[in-house]
């Protein structure tokens, strides 16, 4: 049973949501953004699985939950930073979820990864350097 599995507390683990280009002078947003695992451990992560979905309420009050997409791994390489799916804008006012779970070392890790409503702005960018200094949103 779940509870009977010891998670050890997850470490070097992030996941970052990276615009694909630059804002332009006067746009509104970006087009384009990636999700991406990061790892920064000095071990590979084995057997990766993510859930991601998004759920809340639309601005006219509706509540609307987006399909669960789920994604596999085989292995993620230390000190590395893994595309795992597109994401559109249309869904930044939303609560962005992400569950991910992998072995390290023979051990079992799980945690969420949470984006509250309209966190995804230009303005929350900061440096990634897993990403070779790319600006993304992070959430350790």
């Amino acid at each position: 049973m779940k509870q009977d599995i010891d998670f050890d507390p997850v470490a070097g683990v992030s996941i970052a949501i990276v615009p694909d280009a630059a804002p332009e002078p006067g746009a509104d947003g970006i087009a384009a953004w990636t999700v991406y695992l990061l790892n920064s451990n000095d071990t590979p992560l084995d057997t990766v699985l993510i859930a991601a979905e998004g759920y809340g309420t639309q601005p006219t009050g509706e509540a609307v939950r987006t399909s669960t997409l789920r994604y596999h791994f085989a292995q993620v390489g230390p000190h590395s930073a893994t595309p795992v799916e597109l994401i559109n804008p249309a869904v930044f006012h939303l609560t962005n979820q992400y569950w991910v779970s992998y072995y390290q070392e023979g051990r079992i890790f799980d945690k969420k990864f949470i984006f509250v409503p309209d966190s995804l702005v230009p303005a929350n960018l900061s440096p990634l350097a897993l990403l070779d200094g790319r600006p993304g949103v992070l959430h350790s």
